[in-house]
């Protein structure tokens, strides 16, 4: 199997605030065309189906870095930003939340109408990957959510969703037609959830013979086997600690977007003018568009870009949130009419971040950076649920005095 994991998800309430969710559908956008512009349809495919990358792009976006509610935050923002230019994309998202999931067969029969696709075989993939986690791992998950995503080329990922509501927790399954051979030989690309000990796997090798009897019930093929799979751990606790996030990483951004380090770089020059706030989200986001599979252990660390609704580990920078969908549009839409340089500009930013790193230690101010970020967090827009950020009584002080 390719890379694959699991992770402890906390059901968290809460809805998205119209603000933020504009712009997380915008940011989303820019992004999936350019690693589709840069990398093709099949890679944006398997870097869905890789549970660490997907929490990481739920981060950079602005959401809670550790909770459910990435999981249903980025597939709506992505069906709604992707599928009005699916035709162009080459990527069509189907199915959703609670009742919307059942609609995801018929969305595939349209989508086969439509395209010359086999429809047919897509909602029989899609009721499969369904019946799978639903029925036959009974892990305590119930599903509440399935996405079925494929490409004009046939290819497709699925993205579902089980909740436990006594232990509050949560379970994602990551699902890749290229890893698929047969749906009863090693399906998952990856299934994340808390560890909950025991539990019964009719797909299991041991369970053959209880499997035969299920299949005359239901008629259909679940997986034969279920391998263990490396864990992310997520904490249920609300925010960001140091431990959850690699410092090295985290500073050598910090480092490069301070200390004006891309104005002595002619790859760079076509970000002059942006501020060191805008150019550590735009590096963070840069890295999920651009980093390899290694880059995602510690997805806490893309929450430094856009903060979260919440307020942690700081309020949304709005104007920095803004300015770097600006830019990466821009980047895109140049990109398009063969005008690559600025592409390869924001796509230098994480390389020039990870290549700090080999000679970076980091500090032990994170605390104390944490502080600094929220305190200054009315000059960005910060904004969160409660409403706008305000600077705090010696920030109207020294307004005031100057």
């Amino acid at each position: 199997m390719k890379h694959a994991g699991s992770a402890d998800l906390a059901l968290m309430g809460g809805s998205i605030p119209a603000w933020l969710f504009e712009r997380m559908t915008k940011l989303s956008l820019a992004m999936v065309e350019t690693i589709i512009l840069e990398y093709g349809q099949k890679a944006f495919l398997q870097r869905l189906s890789d549970p660490f990358w997907f929490q990481s792009f739920g981060a950079v976006i602005g959401m809670d870095w550790n909770s459910s509610g990435v999981t249903t935050a980025v597939m709506r923002a992505l069906k709604k930003s992707i599928n009005p230019h699916a035709k162009d994309l080459g990527i069509y998202v189907c199915g959703g939340k609670g009742k919307e999931s059942l609609q995801t067969p018929t969305e595939l029969l349209n989508l086969g109408n439509q395209t010359g696709l086999d429809g047919n075989y897509l909602a029989h993939c899609s009721k499969l990957t369904a019946k799978v986690d639903n029925t036959a791992i009974q892990d305590g998950f119930q599903i509440y959510l399935h996405n079925f995503v494929v490409s004009n080329q046939g290819d497709w990922a699925v993205i579902q969703q089980g909740m436990q509501t006594n232990s509050a927790q949560a379970r994602r399954y990551h699902w890749h037609s290229e890893q698929v051979k047969s749906f009863v030989e090693e399906p998952h690309t990856a299934i994340c959830g808390e560890n909950q000990g025991e539990i019964l796997n009719l797909v299991a090798t041991q369970a053959l013979s209880t499997q035969k009897g299920i299949l005359a019930i239901a008629q259909e093929e679940p997986t034969r086997i279920l391998k263990e799979i490396p864990q992310l751990k997520l904490p249920n606790y609300y925010g960001v600690k140091a431990q959850d996030v690699d410092l090295k990483r985290l500073g050598s951004i910090l480092w490069l977007a301070q200390a004006n380090e891309v104005q002595k770089f002619e790859d760079l020059l076509l970000l002059n003018g942006l501020g060191p706030r805008t150019l550590q989200s735009l590096t963070l986001v840069s890295e999920v568009i651009h980093g390899t599979a290694s880059r995602f252990s510690d997805p806490a660390r893309f929450s430094f870009a856009h903060g979260s609704k919440g307020g942690r580990p700081f309020p949304v920078p709005t104007y920095v949130y803004d300015e770097t969908i600006a830019t990466l549009q821009t980047a895109v839409e140049k990109a398009k009419i063969g005008e690559n340089d600025k592409q390869t500009a924001l796509k230098k930013l994480s390389q020039l971040a990870q290549k700090a790193e080999e000679n970076f230690i980091p500090n032990e101010n994170f605390e104390a950076y944490l502080q600094k970020e929220n305190e200054d967090a009315w000059k960005y827009g910060g904004r969160t649920i409660k409403g706008f950020s305000k600077p705090t009584d010696n920030q109207q002080l020294n307004l005031f005095d100057s």
